[in-house]
């Protein structure tokens, strides 16, 4: 023990306040400070003594238990020392996954809070974790099935990174970006990786000193690539993360101001709204878009500062998406509009907390400048809250603007609550519309905090709390279970702020209070209205759900879902009204709960039990009172019933004492002090009722027995009122909303004293001493009892057990010996959960213990069909082993609710656990509750054993029932006792072992389900234990061979699946070498020296450490023993004739889960997976395809490689001036024909680098290549090779084995379904790779013969083998490569000539396969090949499509590589752009985008070799010049005729073509060339129809999606002058449909680059110049087209509604129309009918409000109404449009018009009578 005197000047970091406040907590400290000892001593040595497992594992999960009990409980020195104890074991190099993964949570769980340890207390290196990350998430031999990693891994590891990229030293980011920065190719995969790397890793929390060695290394940079990159890549996310997360943790040191625009165009765009009537979506934006909760803290940082430039951009964002908050928009894009409403709000009070409120840590604060001021939150809010009010009644429900009004409410009451208001009453006025109540209400409980606590900012809103409540009243309605819950909880939200006291007499005795105290004063003399009306609702509730009302006669006496939720809803409503009420108010209420309960009598099952929790919950609050009324009455009826009639044996009885039972039941479960004056009367009931022979009654009075003991012997709160002492001190109205004070919460303790104690082993000894006697003579035979007798004792014995448990000591006695062989003490932890144990008395739950186990045995073997007993005997036993007083399931609930109304009513600006008084008692019971629940790694006793060991004779008895029960118990104790599973596997195993002769089905079934375990609880058949897997594995192979198991039956069939299926999905590595690494020992030694606590065990000696290392070497060598013996028993399995099939694939299953990187599989499996290629059945032959790939994997020797110096090869020294792309010094690495290495010495006098991203952004430090390679040393000889490459080299190098093989792999599996086998590609890669060209001769044969033969399944098969032959090759000498390349050529060709449609996507796979991450200069000879004539016409139009995706397939893979390729490709397809053939002007449009590819327009590139977009679109031009002179172009080509040769007929045909190239390269090329696009533009103007119509030919629809592809497009600032244009030349064609194309253009380009257009002022007005002059356009549809575009710019506030714009439209709509000889003059008409179309367009841009201008346009617009046609059409249609969207709250907007324009009004929207 140790002494406090040891413990001084000792500082905790952070503990749990919580425990401070628990009636026993003087006992903690002393507590804390031992286990911490006890931690500190025994996790060391079990390092020290290099034992991995079970001592550190065991360790360091008791530290997680010790967090979870104490918080961070120790010094600095030990928090320190325990992380890095715990880096260093998570970085151990080949540590089993699972072992690293629970370290990796629990250094997490140390690293949780951030302002404990400084940058200056703590440093860890990065490299460390990041070769951990990369060895785990990039690992290279997971896909080939070496190593197995638990699922969620990659997930742990990324929360781990984020939790230790704060402390790594200042120097890493420059070693990150050397690291990273090579990676950089934007063409390349690894691009992905790098730039999640950098999101992952890279520090942005340094103080602002080190900025210069932090971010500012990497913003320009990666900030310029960000903003050059266009088409949304998928890596583009991860750098938007980055960028947020360097913006929140830096405010106010980057400077954003010039990226704001920017930054909101592309977060506008991200949401993927759709714009305009036939926009079409690239399909890319849908997958990559940016994840909202980055976004929001992106925005969140950028607000703020000096003129706050990005609040404007905020408001016009929401401006312009507003309309689609509106109830009745919805589409895909909703939840991404509701999540950024939702958590924006949110996101802006954490940062004011952290400016305003947040303790000052050492992270580095925001400078005053920059802090977010009123005025800011109040523009902010104003932002928001348009698009709040609409979503509240979104159709997915309210709670998305409920979480952000709360938050909202939080920054400006003022402006939030008042329009919430005013919806709430509008809403409890209606009848018809109950979905608005429920929204409103919801919306309400969010902000009940805001509205009720003394806000200097919002003081008139306590005067609503009364209004609200009496309004809410009509809620409680039996009709409508949705509205009903909802009132509850808003009347328990708010009656838990206010206490609900009459102070209308207080004015009269304080003089301080201000006018509205007073207010609230005399108000609050109609609580006791509101209380008493309250209970008159719920009384009217109940009595319409009484059984008789809701129930046939037929169906079932039990409570529905339904009717529990109300039933819960109800009692505790009751229960917070009644807790909350001045005591005067609590008499009356009191009264009448007791006078409606005890007058009428109600049947005990759905009315009955509301009532009675009703009671309980008014009996809680002032205990004293409520039994001095309920007690004596219920006992009085009870006696009175029970003493005159002869009731013991009747079956049914009285409902009046059933239901005086049932009352007297729920009112005991109050305060056990207050119990001890009805002590007599209690124990006499008891004593009479539990003996009733009615069950109803017996099972109530068990009830009662239960409450009662539980009230006495637990430890509990007995108040939660909101304030503590009551509401008679001081003034109440100055309480509301008043947060409780952690400090001084006053909790009120029950703790049992000696006088309970004395009741409940009095009522214990009268009651359970008499059952336990009666059971054992019953087994005796003495006096035998039926069964329903039985059942009645066993279930008193229960609930004496249930209500008593607390007190009984837990079951003791000697540990089971020898479990797990260790040299460290794995002894439990004892809490101390404030109960003193009381030796003298008799210990019952031995007692009951002995009784069951007995009584169990006499079931099974005399009555074993008596079920119903049985379950009892298994809840006891439970019980017996687990229960202290609280079982699991109940506080997980209740953790949950605890939680859920933590979040509704938190107040997350100040923080610092300002919750309400009762959350937090609920939180310290909670607190006491979890000590009580802590037995996780409790001693496994010989107690224990006897009842695991009944357990699993219950679990393997007759009746399923009773066998699923006890298996559920089993699992929970075998998670609780440390090591148990140990002792059980072997006695599950023996029954299932085949020499186990007398055992039955159902014995099979329950050993086989105790192996598999329940859904949450451990698998014993998947335990990472060598011994138990080792045992369990093949015993459930062999069980095939057991005489009792039949197949027949599908249960158990299905059983052995699910088993299987079970082991597969939780199977991880489990770990053979374990080393621990010396500098993990320092740690170790560090923390065995350390003090305050002091360890409590002396270091280990030296002998011990010696002992240490010699078990660590043993413990590896045995490890791999029992790893070999596993095989070995499943291959011996696997050799009984008798297996059944099914039990042979299982055995191949688990035996292909043991391939390992780190031990070589033993020979005998690696014979037994090469047979089993050629095995009969198709999924053991898979099986064996895998496994065989990942053995050659493991014997793959290694290459040595050699270290160069890039500027020693290409001569020349990269710039200091950094040049990405295509430059000088790596012109070494490209493909050059003429100098190809055509013979053995051009061969090694060149640098291969097979990487393709090396090279092309920066050159790594040091290069890695492969060493050139003699000939003489490379191929295997036989003599050298080990046991297992000499048995794959046989079987290879047999010629029957390779026919069978080829016959089988060139089978069709699923006809139509098959493709191209990545795992059959590994297996020969290894092949080829491992064995040189040794086994080529036996092949050739077959691939010539497969690849002569057209059929699908053939072809498919000389893919994969030539994909693998290809990248087998990567290592060969020359000689061997240039042999294999004089036959592949041919080969290739033939194969090609055979194409067909099945097959060319899997020609397709092979070539790109083949040349993956290759150097193009050893593929020579394929390339060139595949380049000689893709479009020779031969085979027709199919072959010419084929051959060119075959050989994009090889070319996108190369990349940037093959320029010159490229080149020649280009200038070989220009002159056939003509084609006419559908499919192969699809593929060439697709070939040249990967042609362009390469030609992008990134920060510091240099112009690439490739080919350029600028020069092609020139030439393409050229050619098009007939086309461009036409008004409009029609497709008169037609296939057939290809004769015709005349320019116009082959401009037509390269249009077509190069429309296909557009759409391709829409979303894949990562910049976009603007000005070579706008010189197409005009073309595309000119043939795209207006009207969507399925039947216009292929080059309109094209030309249709060009444009809409091309205007969503990202816009640069220098580029817009250009397309407006572009525009402006179209507005003025002569083309109508031209003009009408700009209109749809322009309408989707500015809604996608709004942001950058508005920051160019110029061009805004010039955009509304040219929707102005198309408004006057002589065409009707461009008209309407025009004014459709101007509201739509309007309602995104692109230009504002300023009075010049009104003024000249109102001008225009007045032109005069001269009647010039009964005919209208057309130009006076257009420029007419343009006025009116643009005062509707002013009305349709906002269809959710009313400004102050509407009304005077509206009326304008009135006089329009008997103009000619086309006007008056626009008229109606406008009203009609009006009508429609301002219907739903035209109560809140007639209020903007004056009277007479209703008048007006009304006529023009009431639709004219037909009669009139």
């Amino acid at each position: 023990m140790v002494v406090e005197g040891d413990m001084a000047g000792f500082v905790s970091q952070k503990e749990i306040v919580y425990n401070g406040l628990l009636p026993y907590a003087d006992r903690l400290d002393g507590e804390a400070t031992e286990l911490l000892a006890e931690i500190k001593a025994n996790l060391s040595r079990a390092v020290l003594l290099r034992e991995l497992w079970p001592g550190v594992a065991f360790w360091s999960r008791k530290l997680f238990s010790f967090l979870k009990l104490y918080g961070r409980r120790f010094s600095k020195e030990d928090h320190i020392l325990f992380i890095k104890l715990l880096y260093e074991l998570v970085t151990l190099p080949n540590l089993e996954p699972h072992m690293m993964q629970s370290y990796a949570k629990l250094l997490i769980q140390l690293l949780k809070k951030k302002e404990l340890l400084s940058r200056e207390d703590l440093q860890l290196p990065w490299r460390p974790l990041y070769d951990l990350y990369e060895r785990v998430v990039y690992s290279k031999t997971e896909h080939l099935g070496l190593i197995w990693f638990p699922n969620s891994v990659d997930h742990i590891l990324k929360a781990l990174i984020k939790s230790c990229r704060l402390y790594f030293p200042a120097s890493s980011t420059q070693e990150m970006l050397d690291e990273w920065r090579p990676l950089l190719c934007v063409f390349d995969v690894v691009m992905q990786k790098a730039i999640s790397n950098m999101e992952l890793f890279l520090p942005t929390i340094m103080p602002p000193e080190e900025h210069s060695q932090g971010f500012q290394l990497w913003f320009d940079e990666l900030m310029t690539l960000w903003i050059s990159v266009q088409n949304q890549p998928s890596w583009e996310g991860h750098l938007v993360n980055l960028f947020a997360r360097l913006a929140n943790d830096n405010i106010g040191y980057v400077d954003w101001t010039p990226y704001i625009p920017t930054i909101f165009t592309r977060i506008l765009r991200s949401l993927n709204l759709p714009v305009g009537v036939s926009q079409m979506v690239s399909p890319r934006y849908l997958t990559n878009s940016y994840d909202i909760g980055h976004l929001v803290l992106w925005i969140t940082a950028l607000l703020g500062g000096p003129g706050n430039p990005a609040q404007e951009k905020l408001t016009c964002l929401f401006n312009s998406i507003a309309s689609f908050y509106h109830p009745s928009n919805h589409g895909r894009w909703q939840s991404r509009l509701m999540r950024l409403l939702q958590r924006l709000p949110a996101s802006v009070v954490r940062r004011v907390h952290r400016e305003r409120y947040a303790d000052p840590s050492w992270i580095t604060l925001v400078p005053e400048s920059q802090k977010l001021t009123d005025e800011d939150l109040k523009e902010f809010t104003q932002s928001l809250i348009g698009a709040a009010l609409l979503a509240m009644f979104s159709k997915t429900g309210s709670t998305d603007a409920a979480y952000a009004l709360q938050n909202l409410a939080l920054l400006t009451p003022e402006l939030v609550i008042p329009p919430v208001l005013e919806k709430t009453y509008a809403a409890m006025e209606t009848l018809t519309e109950p979905h608005t109540l429920t929204a409103t209400l919801s919306c309400m409980i969010g902000m009940a905090r805001s509205l009720v606590s003394p806000n200097n900012h919002y003081p008139e809103g306590r005067a609503h709390v009364l209004p609200l409540l009496m309004g809410s009243l009509p809620g409680v309605d039996p009709n409508d279970f949705s509205k009903c819950m909802i009132t509850f909880q808003f009347i328990a939200t708010f009656t838990t702020l206010v206490p609900l006291v009459d102070c209308s007499s207080a004015p009269s005795q304080y003089s301080d209070l201000t006018e509205i105290e007073k207010d609230l004063c005399f108000a609050s003399a109609e609580f006791e209205d509101f209380v008493l009306q309250f209970l008159d609702r719920c009384f009217a509730l109940i009595d319409s759900s009484t059984l008789e009302q809701t129930r046939d006669e037929m169906e079932t006496d039990t409570q529905t879902h339904l009717e529990s939720l109300v039933e819960l809803g109800l009692s505790s409503t009751v229960s917070t009204i009644l807790t909350q009420c001045s005591i005067q108010i609590y008499k009356m209420a009191l009264l009448k709960v007791f006078n409606f309960a005890t007058c009428n009598i109600f049947e005990t099952c759905v009315s009955g039990r509301m009532v009675a929790d009703m009671c309980r919950a008014a009996a809680k609050c002032h205990p004293a009172e409520s039994l001095r009324l309920f007690v004596p009455h219920c006992c009085s009826v009870i006696f009175h019933i029970t003493d005159n009639v002869e009731l013991g044996g009747e079956d049914e009885l009285d409902k009046e004492l059933l239901w005086n039972l049932q009352l007297l039941s729920e009112v005991t479960r109050v305060d056990g002090e207050q119990l001890l004056k009805y002590q007599g009367d209690l124990e006499r009931i008891l004593c009479v009722c539990v003996r009733l022979r009615c069950k109803r009654a017996y099972s109530l009075a068990c009830n009662l027995l239960e409450h009662t003991l539980r009230s006495l012997s637990l430890i509990y709160p007995t108040e939660y009122r909101s304030t503590p002492g009551g509401f008679d001190t001081d003034l109440p109205i100055r309480d509301w909303g008043r947060a409780g004070d952690v400090a001084a919460l006053g909790v009120r303790w029950h703790v049992p004293g000696p006088e309970e104690e004395n009741f409940v082993f009095q009522l214990l000894s009268c009651l359970l001493h008499r059952e336990l006697q009666r059971i054992k003579s019953h087994i005796s035979g003495e006096q035998p009892m039926s069964r329903e007798e039985l059942l009645q004792s066993l279930a008193i014995v229960q609930h004496c057990l249930l209500g008593a448990g607390s007190m009984l000591p837990p079951l003791d006695g000697p540990h089971v010996p020898d479990l797990v062989p260790s040299m460290v003490n794995l002894g439990e932890m004892k809490l101390h959960i404030g109960v003193e144990y009381d030796d003298s008395r008799e210990n019952y739950r031995e007692s009951i213990c002995q009784t069951m186990r007995l009584l169990l045995h006499h079931i099974l073997e005399h009555s074993e069909d008596d079920t119903k007993s049985l379950f009892v005997i298994i809840k006891i036993i439970n019980d017996l082993m687990l229960f202290r007083g609280t079982h699991k399931r109940e506080f997980d609930s209740r953790w949950k609710s605890f939680t859920l109304v933590k979040k509704s009513m938190e107040n997350r600006l100040l923080g610092k656990k300002q919750h309400i008084r009762a959350l937090l008692i609920d939180r310290v019971l909670l607190q006491h509750e979890m000590r009580k629940l802590v037995v996780e790694g409790s001693e496994y006793k010989v107690v224990h054993q006897e009842l695991l060991c009944n357990l699993l004779l219950l679990s393997t008895s007759t009746y399923s029932q009773v066998r699923s029960r006890a298996q559920n118990v089993l699992m929970a104790a075998l998670g609780t006792f440390s090591f148990s599973y140990r002792d059980l596997i072997p006695r599950i195993l023996h029954l299932l072992s085949p020499q186990h002769n007398s055992s039955t089905q159902q014995q099979f079934k329950g050993a086989l389900y105790c192996l598999l375990g329940m859904h949450s609880t451990l698998c014993l058949a998947s335990i990472r234990d060598w011994d138990c897997v080792g045992a369990v594995w093949p015993a459930i192979v062999r069980c095939g061979l057991s005489t009792t198991l039949t197949l027949d039956e599908p249960s158990i069939g299905r059983l052995l699946d699910d088993i299987t299926d079970r082991i597969h999905r939780q199977h991880d590595t489990i770990g053979i070498y374990f080393t621990v690494s010396e500098s993990s020992v320092e740690v170790a030694n560090c923390i065995a020296q350390s003090h305050n606590p002091d360890p409590c065990l002396e270091a280990p000696s030296v002998e011990e450490l010696k002992e240490g290392l010699q078990r660590q070497r043993i413990r590896n060598v045995v490890a791999a023993r029992k790893y070999e013996k596993l095989v070995n028993d499943l291959l011996d399995c696997l050799e009984d004739r008798d297996l059944p099939w099914k039990f042979e694939h299982m055995a191949t299953d688990l035996l292909s889960l043991q391939l390992r990187e780190d031990h070589p599989l033993p020979p005998d499996a690696v014979l037994f997976f090469t047979q089993s290629l050629t095995h009969d059945s198709i999924s053991i032959r898979k099986v064996g395809i895998s496994a065989l790939a990942g053995i050659l994997k493991q014997l793959k020797r290694p290459k040595k490689k050699e270290a160069v110096k890039p500027s020693d090869i290409g001569v020349i020294e990269d710039p200091e001036v950094m040049c990405v792309g295509d430059r000088e010094a790596n012109r070494w690495l490209q493909y050059d024909s003429s100098s190809l290495p055509l013979s053995q010495e051009q061969w090694d006098s060149q640098h291969f680098v097979e990487k393709t991203h090396v090279g092309y952004y920066t050159w790594p430090r040091e290069m890695m290549i492969y060493a050139a390679s003699e000939k003489s040393k490379d191929d295997l000889q036989y003599e050298e090779m080990s046991e297992g490459e000499k048995i794959i080299f046989e079987y290879f190098s047999d010629p029957e084995f390779i026919d069978q093989l080829i016959e089988f792999l060139s089978l069709e599996d699923r006809k139509g379904k098959d493709s191209f086998n990545p795992r059959r590609f590994c297996l020969f890669k290894g092949l080829f790779r491992n064995y040189g060209d040794v086994f080529l001769p036996l092949l050739w044969p077959h691939l010539e013969q497969l690849a002569s033969d057209p059929h699908e399944s053939s072809q498919r098969c000389v893919c994969e083998i030539t994909a693998g032959l290809i990248r087998g090759s990567k290592l060969w000498s020359f000689s061997q490569v240039d042999r294999l390349w004089k036959l592949l050529c041919p080969l290739i060709r033939t194969a090609l000539t055979n194409i067909t449609v099945e097959t060319y996507t899997d020609w397709g796979t092979c070539i790109a396969t083949a040349c993956e991450g290759r150097d193009p200069r050893k593929l020579h000879w394929l390339l060139e090949m595949l380049m000689e004539s893709p479009l020779s016409g031969e085979g027709g139009s199919f072959r010419d499509a084929s051959l060119l995706y075959v050989l994009q397939g090889g070319l996108a893979q190369q990349q940037w590589r093959v320029s010159e390729l490229l080149h020649r490709l280009l200038a070989y397809l220009e002159p056939k752009l003509t084609q006419v053939y559908k499919n192969v002007r699809e593929r060439i449009g697709s070939v040249l985008t990967y042609i362009f590819m390469i030609d992008v327009s990134l920060p510091h590139t240099a112009p690439t070799t490739s080919p350029h977009v600028a020069e092609f679109v020139t030439r393409v031009l050229e050619r098009l010049k007939p086309l461009t002179l036409e008004l409009e172009i029609h497709n008169h080509v037609h296939e057939e005729n290809t004769q015709e040769t005349d320019e116009r007929t082959q401009a037509v045909k390269l249009l077509k073509t190069v429309l296909k190239w557009l759409m391709a390269s829409a979303g894949r090329t990562f910049t976009t060339p603007v000005q070579q696009q706008l010189q197409l533009l005009p073309l595309l103007f000119k043939i795209a129809p207006v009207e969507i119509d399925e039947s216009y030919d292929e080059m309109k629809q094209d030309a249709r999606t060009c444009l809409s592809l091309m205007s969503q497009g990202l816009l640069y600032p220098e580029h817009i002058p250009l397309v407006l244009a572009a525009l402006e030349e179209m507005t003025s064609s002569r083309s109508w449909h031209a003009r009408f194309s700009v209109l749809a253009y322009l309408q989707i380009m500015v809604f996608y680059n709004l942001f950058t257009l508005l920051s160019a002022p110029t061009e805004v007005l010039c955009i509304r110049g040219l929707v102005m002059q198309l408004l006057l356009d002589e065409q009707l549809e461009v008209r309407d087209m025009a004014g459709t575009t101007l509201s739509g710019l309007l309602q995104c506030q692109f230009f504002p509604l300023d009075s010049s714009l009104q003024t000249q439209l109102q001008t225009l709509s007045q032109t005069p129309l001269p009647k010039a000889r009964g005919e209208l003059s057309s130009s006076d008409l257009v420029r007419r009918h343009a006025g009116v179309l643009g005062l509707s367009a002013c009305i349709l841009s906002s269809p959710y409000d009313v400004p102050d201008w509407m009304p005077q346009i509206l009326m304008d617009l009135s006089d329009h109404l008997n103009d000619p046609q086309p006007i008056e059409m626009t008229v109606k249609k406008t009203l009609s449009e009006f009508r429609r969207t301002h219907h739903d709250n035209w109560q809140e907007h007639r209020q903007c018009f004056t009277d007479d324009q209703l008048l007006v009004l009304t006529d023009l929207l009431v639709s004219p009578c037909y009669y009139a």
